[in-house]
C-alpha cells in the first residue's frame, strides 16, 4: 500500500519557521530603533499632545505602517541572515548533498514569501489605511498640519453634461462661495444654477442659499429664485480639496474608485493615488522577488563569512526601496503611467533574481 507523502516536510517547517521567525525578528529590532529615532524627532509634538493619543492614535498605527512600508526590506534581511547562517553552518550543503535539488530547496522560501506578500497586501490594503486616518489627524493637529483647508477656482465635472465651479471652499466652514452648476445636453445648455454660497452637509448633500435657477427651453427661459434649497450633487470636498497623505488613508477598492471617479471628471492632480495603488501590487510581488535574490545570494559559503552577504543583502534591499522611490518621480513629472514606473524595479530585479538562481544552482 502506497503512504501518501505529506506536501510538507520537516525540513520545510524548519526552514519556514526560520525565515518567518527572522522575518519577524528584523521587524521588531529595526522597529525598536525607529520608536528612538521618531520620538527624538517629534519630542515637542509628543509632550503636548495627550499620552493615551499618542500611544492609540498614533504608534499603534505608525508602527504597522512603517512595518508594511519597508516589508522588502526586512524580507531581504531575513534571507540573507538565517540562510547565511544555514550555509556557514554547513547545513545547506547538508540538505543537497542528501539528493535534494536547490529548485526543491527554495520552496519553503517561496511560500514563507507567499505568507509575508499575502499579510503585506491584506495589511496595505484594506487594514493600514483606517488606521492612517488617526494618524495623519494626529500628525496634522500635533506635529504640522498638512491639511488642505481651502480651495480656489474650483471647476470640474461632477457627472456626465454637468460643470460645477466654485470660486472658492473653506474646509473650516464647509462652505463653498459663488457657485454655479451648468448642465449640458447635446453640447447646449439647458439649465444654470448659480447661487452665492453652497454648503456641504452629508455624502454628497448639500444646501444652496440665495440661488438662481434658469431653465432654457428653446427661445424660452425659466428663472426660478430662493433662499434656502437642499439638494444632491455628486462631489465631495475631497474630490476637489487633495491633501498630501490621502491617498494612505483609502483602502484599495475605495482608491481605484477614487481614481476612475476622478478621471471621468477630468481632475489631473491624481497621480500620487496611482502611484500608491500600483505601490500596493508591486510592493507585494517584490517579497518574491527579494526572497529568490536572497536565498541564491547567501546560500553558498563565502570569504568573510556571514557579515559580506549582510553587506550585500542591505546595499541591494537599500537600493530596491532607492529605485521604486525614484521611479515614482517619473509617473509624477509625466514621463511615464504610474503602472510602469512601479513595476520598473520588480521587472529589474527580477532579471537580477535570475542570474542570481542560475549561478547558484549551478555552484
Amino acid at each position: 500500500m502506497n503512504r501518501i507523502k505529506p506536501p510538507l516536510k520537516i525540513l520545510d517547517w524548519y526552514i519556514i519557521r526560520k525565515f518567518l521567525g527572522t522575518y519577524i525578528f528584523a521587524i521588531v529590532l529595526i522597529l525598536a530603533i525607529t520608536i528612538m529615532f521618531d520620538v527624538n524627532e517629534k519630542l515637542d509634538a509628543f509632550l503636548k499632545a495627550p499620552l493615551k493619543e499618542t500611544l492609540f492614535d498614533y504608534f499603534l498605527n505608525f508602527l504597522p505602517y512603517f512595518a508594511n512600508q519597508f516589508s522588502p526590506l526586512f524580507t531581504f534581511i531575513a534571507v540573507i541572515f538565517f540562510t547565511s547562517k544555514l550555509a556557514d553552518n554547513s547545513e545547506i550543503i547538508a540538505m543537497l548533498s542528501t539528493g535534494m535539488s536547490f529548485r526543491r530547496l527554495l520552496r519553503p522560501y517561496l511560500i514563507s514569501a507567499a505568507v509575508i506578500a499575502a499579510a503585506t497586501y491584506i495589511l496595505s490594503a484594506y487594514i493600514i489605511p483606517p488606521a492612517n486616518v488617526k494618524r495623519i489627524n494626529y500628525t496634522n493637529t500635533y506635529v504640522k498640519n498638512k491639511r488642505v483647508e481651502y480651495g480656489i477656482n474650483i471647476q470640474l465635472q461632477v457627472a456626465k453634461g454637468e460643470i460645477a465651479y466654485m470660486s472658492r471652499y473653506d474646509a473650516t466652514t464647509r462652505t463653498g462661495y459663488k457657485f454655479s452648476l451648468d448642465s449640458f445636453k447635446d453640447k447646449k445648455l439647458i439649465s444654470k444654477l448659480t447661487a452665492q454660497t453652497i454648503r456641504y452637509d452629508s455624502l454628497h448633500n448639500w444646501q444652496v442659499r440665495d440661488y438662481t435657477i434658469r431653465n432654457f427651453k428653446g427661445d424660452r427661459e425659466e428663472i426660478k429664485r430662493g433662499m434656502k434649497l437642499d439638494t444632491v450633487i455628486p462631489i465631495e470636498p475631497r474630490d476637489f480639496l487633495i491633501s498630501a497623505n490621502d491617498h494612505e488613508t483609502m483602502t484599495t477598492p475605495d482608491l481605484n474608485d477614487y481614481i476612475n471617479r476622478q478621471k471621468s471628471r477630468g481632475v489631473a492632480n491624481i497621480k500620487s493615488f496611482e502611484i500608491e495603488y500600483q505601490r500596493r501590487f508591486a510592493m507585494t510581488a517584490a517579497a518574491f522577488i527579494l526572497t529568490v535574490i536572497g536565498m541564491s545570494l547567501s546560500s553558498r559559503k563565502v570569504k568573510g563569512g556571514m557579515g559580506v552577504n549582510i553587506g550585500i543583502g542591505l546595499v541591494l534591499s537599500f537600493s530596491y526601496i532607492l529605485f521604486m522611490t525614484v521611479t515614482s518621480t517619473f509617473a509624477v513629472s509625466g514621463y511615464t503611467s504610474p503602472a510602469i514606473a512601479m513595476w520598473i524595479p520588480n521587472f529589474v530585479y527580477i532579471i537580477i533574481a535570475i542570474v542570481l538562481y542560475n549561478k547558484a544552482s549551478r555552484g
